[in-house]
């Protein structure tokens, strides 16, 4: 197999293929961050606390949603026939 064909199917020699992995790596910190933010909103007893990890769970959120679209949009633009925009 060629190397150009090895960069097509993201075969490990794709040069981009770390940033992919990064923005992989911040979706699960995201995650672990908003499983947290879920477990204080559902169990801690203080209502000023409940308000705050409500508002971090909203925020956490909207951060996920955004890194997501990222995340789709650049596996998009590896694929074969994917566009740069």
């Amino acid at each position: 197999m060629r190397n150009a064909d090895a960069r097509e199917i993201g075969n490990g020699d794709d040069q981009n293929r770390s940033a992919l992995l990064a923005l992989h790596a911040e979706r699960e910190a995201l995650e672990r961050r908003l499983a947290l933010a879920r477990q204080q909103r559902l169990y801690l007893s203080d209502p000023a606390a409940i308000a705050a990890a409500q508002t971090a769970e909203q925020d956490l959120l909207v951060q996920l949603d955004r890194l997501l679209t990222r995340i789709r949009a650049a596996e998009y633009r590896h694929r074969p026939g994917g566009r740069p925009w």
